[in-house]
This record gives C-alpha cells, structure tokens and sequence, in this order.
C-alpha cells in the first residue's frame, strides 16, 4: 500500500495491479503497431497521477497526455524521462517552460510553432509539437484548409521544432459524423505527407472510439477513462475492470419511529419503524446531492437506500433491512459492481451526467490509497 498515514474511514481504493491489467488489454486490442498515449489529465481523473504514471509506462505506455502546463510540470519534477504531451492550448508566455522541460506541446497555428521555434533556438533544444485539426468539434484546432495545409508545410521547415505528430477529437455523434471527421484528417494529412512531410503519429480516438470503431486508431490512441476500467464503449468489448472503490465505514446508528424525518427540511419521513445509518461522506467528497432517494451503498453484501437530503459531510442510509447492522462495517459507495456496488457508469445515468464528470468529481477530501505495485 502507497499512502501516507490516513485519518479517515472515507477513502478512495485505487488498484495499481488493476490498472496494470488494463493497460495491457487495451496494448494487446491495439496490436504493436498502435501506440498508446495514457490520458492522466485532471490528476488522472482524480486519481493520483503522480502514483498512477509509472503503472501506465511499465505496461504499455509511450506517452502520457495531459490537459495543461501545470500538470504537465508536476510529472516533469518527478519523472524527468517520461514523454510528456499537453492536449491543450498553453499561453504563448508560458512556452519557454514548455521548451525548457522537453514538453510535447499541442499547435494549432503558425504564429505558436513561430514563437516555440525562435524559443527553442534560444535555449538550445529541440521541441516536439503535434498539430491540432479541427475535423467539427470547434472546440481547439484549425480547420482543414488549403492556407493551414501550407502553414503546417511551413512548421516542418522552422529550426528548433519537430513536427512529431497530428491529430483531432471526436464529437462521438454517431457513425457517419466520425467517418466524415476521421476523412476530414486522414484527407489533411495525405495533402502533406504527398509532398514528403511525414508524421511520426497519427490520432482521433478515444476510450470509446478505440474499442467500437477499430478503424479510427489510425497509429496512435488515447485511452483516459478506459485506463481506469470505466467501460463507456457500446458496439466493442474488452477485458477491462474497475481499478475504483469508494467506501467509508457507518459512524453511527439511528432507530427512529414511523413517521419521524430525517435531515433538513424532513423531506424523507420514514414509513415505518426504521434504522438507519449515518454515513461519513457528503458532497464536499464528490458524491452528487442528486443521489437523493435514489443512490445506495453496500453494507454487508446488500443495498443501502440514501434517505434525506445530502449533507457537506454526512449522508443517511436506510438500513432496517440489514441484519445484525452495526457501528464501523464498511460501507462501498462505488465499485466494480460484481458485489453489487453502484459502478460510476451507474452512478452517471442516475444523474443525467457522463462517467468522466462522476469520477473527476471526487474531490481531494478523500484520501487515495494505492494497493499493489
């Protein structure tokens, strides 16, 4: 076990071996000639991307992805060697650490490869760039005309900066719109490499697209959720499991007459004699207040209903159905579902939101313990 010293019975499980596993199932989908760049933005999806980095490179990894600078700079000061790629736009007066740290840095136009080049001149080193289309997203990228193909033409020529790689996002509408977007790139990039250019990658597709739609791996993915077991693909399969649990312990118990409320406003009144349990995790832990009446934990191999309106800190589960119920058993709130845990897939659909919002949710209260290597 990788923590230091917890104070707290709420606490996030996370399962280096797990994810180990997972990484090379998606290695062994994609075949040795697709390389896989590690999605870890966001501190790996709230995980702990500083513990979680190592798993990833020793099982399969040539790259790890994240969305800005300062990620980026946290993994540099400790792993000096790794690749490190920035999805994201990171301001032009910041690109001197991009170059000083030996940073991949996301382009999207002549001006930024300009600036990268006279910088990286400067300092005497070579900066990698991957160049952003925008296929239809319209969220980063520049679209796929004849000018920007001969600004990119212009990017391989500049000193101090290597065009490593080229690559777009999915809008994951359906079939027909990720053909035209996949097209759109692969149409781009046959106009530069016609003329001798080449890139060295190539990549549009995601978690999802990479397992439902083989064809858009082109040479490259970039698995985030998939990584850490959440399965969000629908045509596809892989053997992928949960690497997450989420669980605390019952701090106390209640037993309270039918007809009396529990938590503000009394807006769940117990319709008969009750037990119920007060459990140690709240909002303030990620955990949505839309769970009302609806979300549940498991305590002792059954389901829990979460009764009352959600507190900061505290939510209350009806457990009068529980036998032999008592003060400290353990109480998972998400899990990989095989002993009846609510799964963050789940836990997504209950609220009208995706897995990636559930689990980014989970805020930095509860403590991360890493199990296995």
């Amino acid at each position: 076990m990788h923590s230091d010293q917890i104070y707290r019975d709420t606490r996030i499980i996370v399962d280096l071996d797990q994810i180990a596993a997972n990484m090379r199932a998606i290695k062994e989908m994609v075949g040795d000639d697709v390389s896989v760049m590690a999605v870890i933005k966001a501190n790996a999806y709230g995980l702990g991307s500083l513990a979680i980095a190592p798993t990833l490179m020793e099982n399969g990894a040539c790259y790890l992805a994240v969305a800005t600078l300062t990620e980026a700079i946290e993994l540099r000061v400790k792993y000096p060697n790794y690749p490190l790629f920035i999805l994201g736009h990171t301001p032009d007066r910041y690109l001197h650490k991009v170059a000083e740290l030996n940073i991949t840095q996301t382009v999207f136009s002549l001006h930024q490869a300009r600036l990268l080049s006279d910088i990286s001149k400067e300092i005497g080193t070579r900066t990698k760039i991957h160049v952003k289309l925008d296929t239809g997203f319209h969220r980063l990228g520049s679209e796929p005309t004849d000018d920007f193909a001969r600004d990119v033409e212009e990017m391989f020529g500049l000193e101090g900066i290597e065009v490593e790689g080229i690559f777009s996002h999915l809008a994951l509408a359906g079939d027909e719109d990720d053909a035209k977007q996949y097209e759109l790139l692969t149409g781009f990039i046959n106009i530069i490499e016609n003329k001798g250019f080449k890139f060295k990658y190539k990549h549009i597709a995601d978690s999802i697209a990479c397992v439902d739609s083989p064809y858009l791996r082109m040479n490259m993915i970039r698995p985030g959720a998939l990584i850490y077991g959440m399965r969000g693909f629908h045509k596809g399969n892989i053997d992928v499991e949960s690497a997450i649990k989420f669980e605390t312990s019952i701090s106390q118990i209640h037993r309270i007459k039918k007809g009396e409320g529990v938590g503000y406003d009394f807006l769940w009144r117990a319709k008969r004699d009750s037990v119920i349990a007060t459990l140690p995790f709240g909002y303030a832990d990620g955990y949505p207040r839309q769970m009302r009446d609806k979300g549940y934990v498991i305590i002792k191999g059954q389901r829990a209903y979460i009764v009352g309106v959600l507190c900061m800190d505290q939510v209350v589960a009806d457990v009068t159905d529980i036998k032999d119920v008592a003060e400290g058993d353990k109480a998972i709130i998400y899990g990989n579902g095989k002993d009846g845990s609510m799964t963050i897939q789940e836990a997504s659909e209950l609220v009208g939101t995706n897995k990636n919002d559930i689990i980014c949710r989970l805020s930095a209260r509860p403590p991360r313990v890493y199990i296995g290597k």
